[in-house]
């Protein structure tokens, strides 16, 4: 699963200007940092936290193997986590470097990155979809990293104070209902595969997670997940 994105993202990383050269052609600044979250296909992370997922071997289209760093770290689930920078176009993977550049741990990075979302995209809304609650951005690609913004979930605490169990099924679908909603977090139970494995290259997981006293943990496993 990862191989065809680390040869994309090696490519990328070979052909681009060292991170401080205006002519990189993006604002790489603290200001435009941002996170994404990504599958992680067959993982089952127990533990809420970012673990590096190191260096990774990738061929290129010309027969090169190179090994390199992603930057990349398992979160939670069968999810990771990518730093980007935000362009019209597209969104480039910020490097390790580019965190030593901007003097930033990973934890400090993400704190960071959601903040700098919220700024620019907005502050996330619950907005009732069905028997469940949809969580919406101005940017569709961004909505699954609201998952990480725990002032928005620990919001939603105050309301729920039994915990919330959230889909995150595809990049544009952050769904959520509280755990006392039975019928809610069943219908979620089933169609959670589906809405997942029909989401094609923007899909991100097949688990179900729920947020209870300041912290995510797995709700349901991923499909086919062995756990770690």
């Amino acid at each position: 699963m990862l191989k065809p994105l680390l040869a994309l993202f090696v490519a990328s990383v070979l052909s681009a200007p060292v991170a401080s050269q205006p002519s990189r052609g993006f604002d790489d600044s603290a200001q435009n940092l941002m996170v994404v979250l990504r599958e992680s296909q067959g993982s089952n992370k127990q533990v809420e936290s970012l673990v590096p997922m190191g260096k990774a071997k990738a061929r290129l289209q010309d027969g090169r193997e190179v090994e390199i760093d992603t930057g990349w770290f398992e979160y939670l689930g069968d999810m990771h986590v990518r730093f980007v920078f935000d362009t019209p176009t597209s969104m480039p993977n910020a490097s390790p470097k580019d965190l030593e550049r901007l003097a930033l741990t990973p934890e400090a990075a993400l704190e960071l990155a959601v903040r700098n979302i919220k700024r620019v995209y907005g502050e996330p809304k619950a907005v009732p979809w069905n028997d469940l609650f949809e969580v919406k951005g101005k940017s569709p690609d961004l909505d699954s990293s609201y998952f990480l913004d725990k002032e928005f979930w620990n919001a939603q605490l105050k309301k729920y104070p039994e915990g919330v169990v959230t889909l995150v099924a595809k990049r544009g679908g952050l769904l959520f209902a509280p755990l006392s909603d039975v019928k809610a977090v069943e219908g979620m139970k089933k169609s959670v595969a589906y809405l997942h494995s029909s989401s094609e290259r923007m899909r991100v997981s097949s688990a179900l997670y729920m947020f209870k006293e300041g912290k995510w943990s797995v709700y349901q496993a991923p499909v086919g997940a062995r756990t770690q």
